[in-house]
């Protein structure tokens, strides 16, 4: 059994424990997500969701004062994951941009390939030629999922001579 790949460390950070082609995957996702998400893609339409669906002119006004500062964070989390797929260890800070970066390529991947509830429902079918997707998919939702298992981890840690 493999245990987890992402863990606190003593000091706070974070130790990974990714082989090295989880981590040349995690290296070249960042640059093709980064081409996709400065378009009008519909497939990013569940990482900018409408905040006024019903009124067009608020919805307008929102994205026109949001839409630059929330492209913004997304590209800076996708530019750390690039840049620490290699590393051993992480800041909180790194592996909070990690979570936000594996959500946007999660939200899109899921988006284009209509990811339900359903499709969990059935097993992945190696001919499907949405195999390869749909398992990468998995892989980043799980991978996700063990970061906050990491950041959750050091949660209950307190000081027990704190009054209360």
């Amino acid at each position: 059994m493999v245990g987890r790949r992402i863990t606190r460390d003593r000091s706070g950070g974070y130790t990974l424990r990714l082989p090295p082609e989880e981590r040349e995957l995690l290296r070249s996702l960042p640059s093709q997500m980064r081409e996709v998400i400065q378009t009008d893609d519909p497939g990013l339409r569940r990482l900018f969701p409408p905040a006024y669906p019903e009124d067009g002119e608020a919805e307008d006004e929102f994205r026109r004062l949001t839409r630059e500062e929330l492209l913004e964070g997304k590209l800076a989390a996708l530019r750390i994951v690039e840049e620490t797929a290699a590393a051993k260890s992480l800041t909180g800070e790194q592996l909070e941009a990690w979570l936000g970066a594996l959500e946007s390529l999660r939200l899109y991947l899921g988006t284009q390939l209509d990811v339900s509830e359903a499709t969990y429902a059935v097993d992945l079918d190696p001919d499907d030629p949405e195999a390869p997707a749909l398992a990468l998919y998995g892989y980043l939702s799980w991978l996700q999922e063990e970061a906050v298992a990491a950041i959750s981890a050091g949660w209950g840690e307190t000081s027990s001579s704190s009054p209360g």
